[in-house]
């Protein structure tokens, strides 16, 4: 399964400049600030994915479950 990965815009310089602030008061460098982002907005998208994805059908009660179940109903 391989997956290209999605081209990133290129930042304008207001946008630059605003993503070099946060990683200044971060306290990281601007390219390992933005890596960190690209990480985590995969991530965001994976658990996305994986929460679109239908759920497992619910399994049948087990033997001593539908005696019990059978047993609490009305005659």
């Amino acid at each position: 399964m391989s997956q290209s990965k999605p081209e990133a815009k290129p930042l304008t310089e207001g946008q630059r400049a605003y993503e070099a602030r946060r990683a200044a008061k971060a306290g990281v460098s601007l390219e390992k600030w933005l890596a960190g982002k690209a990480r985590e907005q995969e991530e965001a998208a994976r658990a996305a994915r994986k929460a679109a994805e239908a759920p497992k059908p619910a399994r049948k009660p087990g033997f001593f479950s539908r005696l019990i179940d059978k047993a609490h109903k009305p005659l």
